[in-house]
């Protein structure tokens, strides 16, 4: 399978979109396509001038259906742990990139793909999206970024998804937390597009660090983060975008 990218230019600065492009096989994540997943982000990640990544699949069938079982089928014990360290590396691709990556999800979202999607900063989904986490039913648990699962839904809800391989409805996810927009599936790249807008209306280097911030939560005690956070916010100062973007601020409002 390719991994496609394409720098986008938008409210003048860089989108990037990253296409899982295996349409006929559901984008599945082999290990080539894992590795070329993996260099894209971090390419994306050395360029300053990108503000935002979209994650998508091609076609309409999948956003990724996951784990590529003709590779599975082939594992032992030894290849297994290289090849679900490759799907970790894939997934902390996506929290280590510097800026928001946003999940564009349409179709199956299966197994190592939703681990994928739970990695990203935002998750946009059409309502003909399908979320499972179906290892067990193959006779290996989920595994790596499976742990975010319990932050995103619940630990119950969790449990469900990863001790059943019952596959859930677009509508179910969004109850449970697991996207945080659906939409009809004909205007989901509005949808996506609109939240860009959002991003890209904020400050740059603000946005970054809220990234680096929202990463910390996850991962540090509340003591440690809000240590860090107010380092963040100092940091900030050292450059002049506060001062311009609240200036530029209170000049809207005198205007209005």
């Amino acid at each position: 399978m390719s991994v496609g990218t394409e720098l986008e230019p938008r409210g003048g600065a860089l989108v990037a979109r990253v296409t899982l492009d295996n349409p006929r096989r559901l984008n599945v994540l082999g290990r080539a396509a894992l590795a070329a997943l993996v260099e894209a982000m971090r390419e994306i990640g050395r360029n300053a001038q990108v503000r935002a990544v979209v994650l998508a699949g091609a076609g309409e069938r999948a956003f990724t259906g996951g784990a590529d079982v003709a590779e599975l089928s082939a594992l032992d014990a030894a290849s297994a742990r290289e090849f679900i360290s490759l799907v970790h590396e894939a997934c902390a691709a996506m929290r280590d990139c510097p800026v928001p990556v946003l999940a564009r999800i349409h179709g199956h979202c299966i197994g190592a793909g939703l681990e994928l999607a739970a990695s990203c900063d935002l998750r946009i989904a059409s309502e003909a999206a399908r979320f499972s986490m179906p290892e067990v039913r193959l006779g290996i648990p989920s595994v790596v970024e499976a742990a975010l699962l319990a932050r995103l839904v619940g630990p119950g809800r969790a449990r469900w998804l990863v001790m059943t391989g019952e596959a859930i409805h677009a509508e179910e996810a969004l109850a449970w937390g697991l996207v945080e927009k659906l939409v009809p599936a004909d205007r989901l790249d509005a949808a996506v597009d609109a939240a860009l807008d959002s991003i890209l209306a904020c400050g740059a280097e603000a946005i970054r660090a809220q990234k680096r911030l929202c990463k910390l939560w996850e991962e540090a005690p509340l003591e440690a983060s809000v240590r860090t956070s107010i380092e963040e916010f100092a940091r900030a100062y050292e450059t002049d975008e506060p001062r311009r973007r609240i200036a530029e601020f209170r000049a809207a409002k005198r205007r209005r």
